[in-house]
């Protein structure tokens, strides 16, 4: 596994791949891992250069190979948070509903603040139920800066 770091404009980010696919991203107030190689591999200086078009919203799409680690349940949450369109949002419920297992919005939530890739994986367009802004590992101002980046005016069921 390798790491490199990125200064952004959301603060330095850590971005990791292993065998070519990203399996993590670091927020700055984020622990990283010691342990990794630091090499800037083609697959994280293209995921660098994609988050930063997001950032300046010329990107609203990632074209990445991810491969999170977690239980078959958070990939599969995971990969319904991919289907999100950019500039929506939904709640836990409408998640859970759509994996169908509509009791399950609170496992949602803590698949949620599992997610190793934040942003490429869009776990910030998920709210509660009463729109409010709820849990984001790299804190609700930067969930809040990141929705509005989106434009989002829009509730989406999906």
């Amino acid at each position: 596994m390798s790491i490199y770091f990125y200064e952004t404009d959301i603060g330095k980010i850590g971005i990791a791949e292993k065998n070519g696919r990203i399996t993590n991203l670091y927020f700055p107030n984020g622990n990283w891992p010691q342990d990794m190689e630091i090499y800037e591999a083609p697959i994280l200086k293209e995921a660098a250069q994609q988050l930063q078009n997001y950032l300046v919203s010329n990107l609203t799409n990632f074209f990445l190979p991810l491969e999170p680690g977690g239980t078959v349940f958070m990939k599969q949450v995971w990969t319904s948070l991919c289907e999100i369109p950019y500039g929506k949002t939904v709640s836990y419920k409408s998640v859970a509903e759509k994996i169908g297992n509509p009791n399950a919005a609170r496992a949602v939530g803590l698949a949620n603040n599992r997610n190793p890739i934040p942003i490429f994986i869009p776990c910030h367009r998920v709210i509660s139920a009463n729109g409010s802004l709820v849990g984001y590992r790299g804190g609700l101002e930067l969930k809040n800066r990141l929705l509005k980046m989106e434009n989002r005016h829009e509730y989406a069921d999906f």
